[in-house]
Formats: structure tokens, sequence, C-alpha cells
């Protein structure tokens, strides 16, 4: 059978059913089962099957869609309300529109390799960007030995199959702790999640700056917070309940910097005087806050157009799509006395 050639009686035979069913399956039938879609969709997918016309029409003029899935929530990820992945997410769909495509935002969470599968299977789109690895590393590399439709926004991490796309988080952290540094503070606390992939490379890089300028890496200066601002605020109200001294914070997103700069000031602290801040991310209303907020800048508009690219410009080719790291840049506001 010749590509583009395929016939729906092709499509309803290699799947041995009915071609009744076949075009009920590529119509979304609620009559039929998601298996049976899922395998009906493959074949035609493999076999240059012109089923789009027979799904239902998306938005007029587009060329191709792209669907954007989150996975289930590990620190940060999953959450697209928060200020970053929404600029995040602009920056993917102008990257798109400058393509012609769509981009469908999908309400599916995966949690593991079949739920991984699932989503490329039952995808009626182009490709799939995945915002965020979570614990799915090992899914993600045992999906891509039979499917280069996706790319992944996150970390790049030891032994990886699949292409992903994000910043360089090892250098940020690294960054805004040296700055930190440079300014004289000594007693500089880490304020965030350590779990996450991306978080931890910049954790990795927040300690390797206190190693490089010999400053103390103490267990009381890591501190845990969830990615709010009212779960920051908490947990440096419980640090100045606890007396610990300190005099910088590095936090691991801007919602985090602005949580605890929200506290210090409650509690009569003075920034940058007695406490100067750093966040990540440069998300827009940290440089409206007052004292306006230092942070490590990430770029999403070139993150954007780096995933969509190599999800329609690389998905066919031979080989593992190189991943990709984007620069990150220190921008110097008030919270350190610019």
């Amino acid at each position: 059978m010749s590509r583009g050639s395929t016939r729906l009686a092709d499509i309803a035979a290699l799947a041995g059913v009915s071609i009744s069913t076949a075009s009920r399956a590529l119509n979304d039938s609620p009559a039929i089962n998601d298996r049976t879609k899922q395998l009906i969709w493959k074949l035609a997918r493999e076999h240059d099957y012109p089923f789009r016309r027979y799904m239902p029409a998306g938005p007029i003029g587009a060329t191709g869609t792209i669907a954007l899935v989150v996975p289930r929530p590990q620190g940060r990820e999953g959450q697209l309300d928060d200020p970053f992945f929404l600029e995040l997410l602009a920056g993917i769909s102008d990257a798109a529109r400058d393509r012609g495509c769509d981009l469908l935002v999908s309400h599916f969470a995966p949690t593991s390799f079949d739920d991984l599968s699932a989503a490329m299977t039952t995808s009626r789109a182009d490709g799939v960007i995945f915002l965020g690895q979570s614990s799915l590393h090992h899914a993600l590399n045992r999906l891509a030995e039979s499917e280069p439709r996706f790319v992944v926004w996150g970390a790049q991490l030891q032994d990886q199959s699949y292409c992903s796309v994000g910043s360089d988080n090892l250098a940020g952290g690294r960054r805004a702790t040296l700055h930190l540094a440079r300014l004289g503070r000594k007693r500089i606390v880490y304020l965030g999640d350590t779990e996450a992939p991306e978080i931890s490379q910049r954790v990795r890089g927040h300690l390797e700056a206190l190693e490089q300028v010999g400053l103390p890496n103490e267990p009381a200066l890591m501190v845990p917070a969830h990615f709010t601002v009212e779960s920051a605020a908490a947990s440096v109200d419980a640090l100045l309940g606890r007396g610990v001294p300190f005099d910088g914070i590095v936090a691991a997103s801007d919602l985090i910097a602005l949580g605890a700069m929200r506290s210090l000031i409650g509690a009569g602290k003075s920034i940058p005087d007695e406490v100067s801040v750093v966040g990540y991310d440069d998300v827009p209303f940290a440089r409206y806050h007052r004292p306006a907020l230092t942070t490590i800048a990430q770029d999403t508009g070139r993150a954007g157009r780096l995933l969509v690219s190599k999800l329609l410009d690389a998905g066919g080719g031979e080989g593992q799509i190189r991943s990709e790291r984007v620069a990150t840049e220190l921008i110097v506001r008030e919270s350190c006395g610019a």
C-alpha cells in the first residue's frame, strides 16, 4: 500500500473493523471506544490517510495543530496560572501563529508511560509539547523509542533520549547567588522547591556559588516553599520566628521572591539594606513591585520559537533531535540596591 493512496477501506482492514466503525472513529464518535480510536488514528497517520477532513473542524486557515500537554504537577510544573508559564504559553503561541499552526491546550494530565502514549495516539495534532517533565523522565525516554512527534519544556537530564528545551538553570542559580555574594551578603537563604528537575539544577548552581566564594551551606538556610506568594511568605515568617540570621534570599521563582518580600516588609525589615532578594523568571510584575525585584530572566520568546521549530522541522528527520538550553540574564533592580 503506497503512502498517499490509502483508502478508508484500507484503514478499516488494517484495524480489523468495519468501514463504518473506522469512519466513526475518525470522526471521534463517542460510540467508539478509546482503544479503537487510538489504533485507527495511528494507522491513519502511518499511512498518510487524510483523515483531518473527517474530524471536527478546527479554526479557519490553520495549516497544522500543536497540542500542549501539562503533566501532573511536581513542584511548579502543571501550574498554568503561574505567571511564568503564562509568559511561556504566549511565546509558544506566537511561534505557532508565525508557522500557521493552531495551539490546543489539553486538559489531560499524564502521570505514567501509558498516559503519555495515550496523549500521543489520541491527539489529532501534528505534534505535542509537554510542558514540564515532572517525574516522567524515564517514561519520556521510553516514549521517544517509538514516537518522534513531541518535545519537552524542561531540564536536560542524564541519559536523555528525547528533545528538551529549557533555560540554563545551573548558570542562572549560580549567577543569582554570586550577585548577592558580590554585594557582601554572607548568609544567603535558598527559598523554594528542590526536587523538580529544572529547580534542582538551580539549587546546584546556588550551592556551587556558595562553595566558590566560601560561604556557609547550612541546612537552616535551605528553606522549602511552594510556588505561591502565600507559601513563601509563610516560610519566611517561620524563618524569622526561629531567629535564624540571614541577609540575602535567592528564590526559586519571582512569585516566591515576592512572597518573601511581603514577609520581610511586614516584619519591618528593610529591602535591600537588611536583606537583599533575587527572584527567577522576570515575570512582568517583578519590575512594577516596590521595591522592584532583581531577578534571573528567562527568554520565553526564544524558548517558544525553539520548541515549535524543533517539533515541526525535525520531527521527520533521522536520529535524536538536539536538546537546547536558553541563556539566562541577571536583571538588577531595587531589591538588591539598583
